[in-house]
């Protein structure tokens, strides 16, 4: 049986509203939707990515050990197809975006 994914739906905090949307919108290429004066929709390949303002906080740093790189948490990412994976990477790469865990396969 086979079952097909519903797109998600998942809001995140950010301390600086206009730099997120800059990123999201011209950086990774998520066409932006509805707003507000404290959040930003985007399409996230199909999904709906939410960036909400909230003063900024040291207190919810935290990271776990994953393939032996310190994943931040919360996180989030979406499964790609391997053409696809490498393209975007290549993209980001591209503009000079700084990782926190560059891109990688295992």
């Amino acid at each position: 049986m086979t079952i097909a994914l519903s797109p998600f739906h998942i809001a995140i905090p950010v301390h600086n509203l206009e730099t997120c949307r800059t990123f999201y919108r011209d950086v990774l290429n998520c066409a932006e939707g509805r707003s507000s004066d404290h959040w930003v929709d985007f399409n996230f390949f199909g999904h709906q990515l939410v960036i909400h303002y909230k003063e900024k906080s040291t207190d919810d740093e935290h990271t776990n050990s994953v393939d032996g790189k310190n994943v931040p948490v919360p996180h989030y990412g979406v499964v790609l197809p391997w053409q696809v994976f490498q393209d975007f990477a290549k993209d980001l790469k591209n503009k000079e975006v700084q990782f926190t865990i560059a891109p990688y396969s295992f």
